[in-house]
């Protein structure tokens, strides 16, 4: 009779055998283990445990998550073939120090500071001894100098642990924040992170935050019985949310595409803030001529909306860059302003571009922090900047005077003033007012400016007609209610009704007054609104052709940098948001 007995689902593999480590050194004869293979053995197991400890059904429950281990997170950031070095094994007989993963590791052939949180043990939350590990690998960091990444999977501190998982937290905040302006750091958010596991990363320089993860102060839950309201992880801390903010960086599909942008963004990025970033020889000539530029303002300015027809500042950034190729920063937000990492002829530059694609380019209150934020990091970690200037100013209004873009405005501009390291602006289109002259000048400290012939280079924009033509905008308007009186009599005496006469009369002046106010508007564009005053004052250096914009402004990268030793930032820290 069969066995119909149920069958129950396993984990474990029958057929797996267990070998034993013998420990012996090549060469010897005989093995004849004692006390000293004991330790060996013992020894061996300690190192294998926080690898193996998880189990099979853990690490099942972690993949159908759509999560990594920490180990195969770190073999996916490492390179191929490299041995990364595990620091600090603690595993207390608690578990204390378990649940946290510290090593350096090889990335793109540099020495990197690495952690990761193990969700497999206690759900990867923090207590002291967490703490001291982290504030131990932070502290190597500093001291050689190296990057520091970050894979943070946590459910926050380990409430039986009590104080001390705070303390923990206190430990670790203290100690990322010493090495802060020392090394770059560049934070992964897996999984499911709350209360401290969303401020340590966010002291890091960069976030990257894969979809379907959270991370904030609390969870739904917590909202949900403070403050009886019903919202969905995603809603409350996902990518969405934090991209548009700017907490996050970077939203990517997942956990390979995340720890794939970290070596990206790597290749960028100096070891520490007294070396430059990585020089990368290339095979793209820095004299290359950039025609696509010349064709996309040719395309854009030949339109029927002329000088005033929007672009993508982007194509611009694309052509200058060896190979077309740059790293935008913050791509998801303040879309009106584009901060990215590029390089050329093997230089690492950064790009700070007006975009007029967007709201015409104005500089809203999450544009200037966006710049002012992207400005500081390059200022700190010897990165040259070069400004593209395409804007009719900062964004009025009440909602945005309300939100504080006098303040936002303000850290941009310290931002650019306090800019050590080589900085250029190239001028596009439309550079007016206030937007002009706190866009890193002259006077604001620039070392190079150059404008393209399409340049509007003025005090106010159209609008300026107004006040510089102002008597003959009085005239002529002062003249239509007399215009319109004689030519209402002439279409009468024509023959034509009185209402048809007013009308035909009233149209006619307003024709008129169009065309002689679209006069002066040309007047003032050819008159003011061009670079030819800021040229013979001194305002602009030169006028570039839109083909010439590589090889002059890679010159000028150049020339900038054999006068610039790579450094720390050193004298007074100034005051800024």
């Amino acid at each position: 009779m069969a066995d119909k007995s149920p069958i129950t689902p396993s984990l474990n593999n029958p057929f797996s055998q267990k070998q034993e480590m013998e420990f012996t050194v090549p060469g010897q004869i005989d093995y004849d283990p004692g006390v000293y293979e004991a330790a060996l053995k013992s020894g061996y197991d300690l190192q294998e445990r926080p690898v193996r400890a998880a189990g099979v059904s853990s690490i099942q429950k972690q993949h159908a998550k759509k999560r990594m281990t920490v180990w195969e997170r770190m073999q996916v950031l490492a390179d191929k073939g490299s041995d990364p070095k595990i620091l600090y094994q603690n595993w207390g007989p608690n578990l204390d120090g378990a649940s946290l993963v510290t090593a350096i590791v090889k990335v793109n052939g540099r020495d990197v500071a690495v952690y990761g949180h193990d969700f497999t043990v206690r759900a990867g939350s923090m207590d002291a001894t967490n703490g001291s590990k982290l504030a131990r690998l932070f502290s190597m960091a500093g001291k050689l100098g190296i990057p520091l990444v970050g894979m943070n999977d946590s459910a926050g501190a380990y409430i039986p642990a009590g104080v001390g998982g705070l303390d923990g937290y206190a430990e670790a905040f203290t100690a990322l924040r010493k090495i802060n302006g020392v090394v770059p750091s560049i934070m992964c958010m897996f999984g499911y992170n709350a209360g401290g596991g969303s401020y340590l990363p966010r002291q890091g320089s960069f976030i990257i935050q894969p979809n379907e993860t959270f991370f904030g102060l609390t969870g739904p839950g917590v909202v949900k019985s403070v403050l009886g309201e019903d919202v969905t992880a995603d809603e409350l801390g996902g990518p969405s949310v934090h991209s548009r903010s700017g907490v996050t960086d970077f939203v990517v599909p997942d956990e390979v595409s995340a720890l794939l942008k970290v070596k990206e963004l790597l290749n960028y990025l100096p070891d520490n803030a007294g070396v430059a970033p990585p020089f990368q020889p290339t095979s793209d000539p820095l004299h290359r001529k950039t025609w696509d530029v010349d064709l996309l303002l040719k395309k854009a300015f030949n339109s029927p909306t002329g000088f005033n027809t929007p672009f993508d500042i982007s194509i611009i950034i694309q052509q200058l860059c060896d190979h077309g190729d740059y790293f935008e920063i913050q791509p998801e937000r303040a879309r009106n302003t584009i901060c990215a990492l590029g390089r050329m002829g093997g230089n690492v530059v950064g790009f700070v571009g007006n975009n007029s694609a967007v709201a015409s380019g104005q500089i809203d209150i999450d544009a200037a922090y966006k710049n002012a934020r992207f400005i500081r990091f390059c200022n700190i970690y010897n990165i040259p900047v070069i400004f593209m200037e395409d804007t009719t100013g900062f964004l009025p209004g009440r909602e945005q005077e309300a939100g504080g873009i006098v303040q936002a405005g303000r850290a941009m501009l310290d931002a650019i003033i306090d800019l050590r390291t080589p900085r250029f602006l190239l001028i596009v289109r439309n550079a007016y007012g206030g937007a002009y002259a706190s866009f890193n000048n002259y006077p604001t400290g620039a070392d190079f400016v150059c404008a393209l012939p399409t340049t509007r280079l003025a005090v106010m924009g159209p609008a300026g007609v107004e006040y510089v033509y102002k008597d003959e905008v009085r005239n002529i308007r002062n003249s239509i209610k007399g215009r319109i009186e004689k030519a209402t009599e002439q279409n009468r005496a024509a023959g034509m009704s009185e209402a048809d006469a007013a009308a035909a009369a009233k149209t006619a002046v307003g024709e008129w007054q169009k065309q002689e106010e679209a006069l002066l508007s040309q007047r003032y564009e050819r008159e003011l609104m061009n670079p030819n005053e800021a040229l013979s004052l001194g305002s602009i250096s030169q006028i570039v052709m839109p083909s010439e914009l590589r090889k002059v402004l890679g010159e000028q990268l150049e020339l900038h940098l054999k006068g610039y030793t790579p450094a720390p930032m050193s004298g007074v820290q100034r005051e800024f948001h």
